[in-house]
């Protein structure tokens, strides 16, 4: 994309209705341009290798070839910015995860009620556009590699509650946003199943993503992953996530707790809450790491975490699908380590050691 020129954007769509809605939401926007319009996977094959759009939104249900075939070849032939318009439904949700695993870098639901399109809904496209056309895309074979096996250094240790105790028990708190969900499949399962410290999890989605987000990550990985209920407690070699659209916090005896409060950073969940909530857990230091996302989400809770003498991981430019809040957390000067993402995993287990060994 040439600098000062508008990001060039072809809608993919079965729906004439839905094309239009979304056409018209976009060129609403000065620095965004319409290109093209497809009507089906095939459709958009054939005007990507001839307009070369910088973005294009994609449906996932479309007659001849639907979205997810089309986002797969679409990487493997013309690696192109992907936002995915899809439903709310379960079986949107899990298309919506499939596909960001296929290399879409976001999605946005799509605006309907009923089945019927309501153009007011059209929320955060022309923001979510902009950010895809930053990203690093890179090119993804037409057969999906497999997912990663867990690493599995030794038997898990029995689960024990977060309670006072010496500063060697560790929190690690990771926060992400755009490209998250692909970052956190690649970092989670490569945690070891005697990590033997609580893993909490913020990440940008909607309702019913995380729970489905959470489930999937549980599969792949030695250690537990669930969504966070109200009640659940700090558990060493468990991860908690925050639900969609709601905050986590935590007490200071590390028991969760979820609510409706303010957005911060124009987000519910917020990884500045939950990051400010762990600091009061007693008896506990906090390792942050703040993945790929846009905005500064992550930045105040960063500096809270170094103001107590904690440390920070940002993922680096080099990895970072949006380099954002990474970026943000660098530049406010309160990452100790800035890593590639394959480092991380590796990083946050010796810094947990090591915390333990100096203790001891």
């Amino acid at each position: 994309m040439t600098a000062g020129a508008p990001i060039r954007v072809l809608i993919v769509d079965d729906s004439a209705t839905m094309r239009a809605v979304l056409a018209r939401k976009l060129e609403d926007a000065p620095d965004i341009q319409v290109v093209g319009r497809a009507m089906d996977g095939i459709d958009a094959l054939e005007q990507v290798a001839r307009l070369k759009p910088d973005v294009i939104t994609l449906d996932v249900e479309m007659p001849r070839l639907d979205g997810l075939q089309t986002l797969e070849r679409l990487m493997a032939e013309h690696p192109t910015p992907v936002v995915m318009v899809s439903s709310l439904t379960r079986k949107g949700a899990e298309a919506t995860l499939r596909a960001l695993d296929l290399g879409a870098v976001d999605f946005i639901e799509k605006p309907t009620v009923g089945g019927v399109v309501v153009a007011q809904m059209v929320e955060g496209l022309a923001e979510k556009v902009r950010a895809a056309a930053s990203a690093r895309v890179r090119a993804v074979p037409a057969a999906p590699a497999a997912a990663p096996t867990p690493r599995i250094m030794s038997a898990p240790r029995p689960p024990r509650s977060a309670a006072p105790g010496g500063w060697e028990r560790t929190i690690v708190m990771i926060g992400s946003s755009t490209g998250g969900p692909q970052a956190l499949r690649q970092l989670v399962p490569m945690l070891p199943g005697d990590l033997g410290v609580p893993v909490v999890i913020v990440q940008h989605m909607p309702e019913g993503f995380t729970t489905l987000l959470a489930n999937r990550l549980n599969g792949l990985s030695a250690i537990e992953v669930a969504e966070a209920r109200p009640g659940d407690r700090l558990t060493e070699g468990k991860a908690l996530m925050a639900p969609g659209g709601k905050h986590l916090r935590f007490d200071a005896a590390g028991v969760a707790s979820l609510d409706d409060g303010p957005t911060e950073c124009g987000v519910r969940p917020a990884v500045n809450v939950t990051m400010e909530s762990v600091l009061g857990v007693r008896g506990w230091n906090v390792l942050g790491v703040v993945l790929t996302g846009m905005g500064s989400d992550g930045t105040r809770g960063a500096g809270l975490i170094r103001a107590v003498g904690g440390d920070v991981i940002a993922e680096s430019e080099e990895t970072a699908l949006i380099y954002g809040m990474p970026r943000s957390v660098v530049l406010a000067g309160h990452a100790t380590q800035v890593l590639p993402l394959p480092q991380i995993a590796d990083a946050i287990v010796a810094h947990c050691r090591a915390r333990a060994a100096a203790s001891a």
